[in-house]
């Protein structure tokens, strides 16, 4: 097996000394200042959604308000002021004036 066939070669390659503790130190805080960056965009970022989120549902209510007052005027109410809903299904034949021409 020569040199260059080696797959750990490449690897070998990059590798380094062991760092002094200044250099240690400064990965150190470039990563923490990394970590603290990105938990303050992620941070901004949900406070946006968040805030669209709300923004686009009121607007959605406020536009669907007549919407909903019609709906309400529309129920079938009974006597006593509650809304009465009756579930089921009917079969209707048509006569022969409503029948489609053929």
């Amino acid at each position: 097996m020569n040199r260059h066939s080696n797959p750990f070669h490449a690897r070998a390659a990059f590798a380094r000394t062991p760092q002094s503790l200044l250099g240690k130190l400064l990965t150190l805080v470039f990563s923490l200042a990394l970590l603290v960056l990105a938990v303050m965009f992620s941070l901004v970022a949900l406070t946006v959604i968040a805030i669209g989120g709300t923004l686009f549902a009121g607007w959605l209510w406020w536009k669907t308000r007549a919407l909903r007052k019609a709906m309400r005027e529309a129920a079938p109410v009974d006597g006593s002021g509650e809304v009465r809903i009756i579930e089921g299904e009917f079969v209707r034949e048509a006569t022969d004036d409503e029948r489609l021409p053929r």
